[in-house]
């Protein structure tokens, strides 16, 4: 433990160090601030009583990161027996590659990066990669972290709660990627991140995120080119329209995937791609 970590004899709050990490987030601002002040979330897990006797302890280091490629391996390693790096906003992609391959999941608010305390495979060679698609802040929350807030178990609950609605969304995405056709993969994962990051529009859903057709392919295990016919086919049925970060979706979030894939056109033949 370091001495910044290890609490102090004058109840100050001890302040953690800036983080040293590579990448996007070098372009942007690093501060100290409460994660009370940010995460309303974590802020209504406490009662308003103890709020700002707990304020304090959530001290982390936040910084920004504009959009690119963000090196986020070293600090992880690094975070101890924290719980990892809290994104405040934001929207970031995380690339894992197993040989030639490459499967991607998108994470945003409220999202934990944890660390990777798994034994490596022995068998073949995996690597993570992260990227920024939208302008995000990040907070550090680090083994000093964790002991300065041990006395609020209600902080730790809401972190836990998120990290099984992350794996939750990542079993619906792994469901979505065993449809054989790749255009009602693509429907479905639009709908699957409009129920996120979505919002309701006359007749639809409308999604803004930035979404390149290689990252399509990543999400739904199919390549760039098998996603631009898809993503044609269903321009064409009117079900998907737009490209890049503007999405129209032709199907409330609430409707039943099912009942919007009925719409597909009977002659059109099925795309089964990879």
């Amino acid at each position: 433990m370091t001495d910044q970590a290890r609490p102090q004899t004058n109840g100050e709050v001890p302040k953690p160090a800036p983080p040293r990490i590579g990448g996007a987030s070098e372009r942007g601002s690093v501060s100290l601030r409460y994660l009370l002040d940010l995460d309303s979330e974590l802020a209504e897990s406490l009662d308003v009583g103890v709020r700002l006797a707990a304020r304090r302890t959530t001290a982390a280091v936040v910084f920004q990161a504009g959009t690119g490629d963000l090196d986020l391996g070293r600090h992880l390693r690094d975070i101890g027996r924290g719980p990892g790096i809290l994104i405040i906003d934001g929207v970031l992609a995380v690339n894992v590659t197993v040989g030639d391959r490459v499967a991607a999941e998108l994470l945003g608010a409220g999202d934990v990066l944890e660390p990777d305390t798994s034994e490596p495979d022995e068998l073949f060679t995996c690597s993570t990669g992260w990227r920024v698609l939208v302008p995000a802040r990040l907070a550090v929350l680090d083994d000093g972290f964790s002991e300065r807030v041990s006395r609020w178990p209600q902080l730790t609950q809401v972190l836990l709660t998120r990290a099984e609605r992350r794996t939750h969304s990542l079993n619906v995405q792994r469901a979505i990627t065993c449809q054989p056709r790749l255009e009602i993969r693509l429907a479905l994962l639009l709908l699957h991140l409009a129920s996120r990051w979505g919002h309701v529009e006359p007749g639809g859903v409308h999604l803004t995120l930035p979404l390149t057709h290689q990252l399509l392919g990543r999400l739904v295990g199919a390549e760039r080119p098998s996603v631009s016919h898809a993503l044609g086919r269903l321009a064409r049925s009117g079900l998907v329209t737009g490209a890049g970060d503007e999405w129209h979706l032709r199907a409330r979030v609430d409707e039943r995937f099912d009942a919007m894939l009925d719409d597909v056109p009977a002659g059109v033949a099925p795309l089964h791609a990879s």
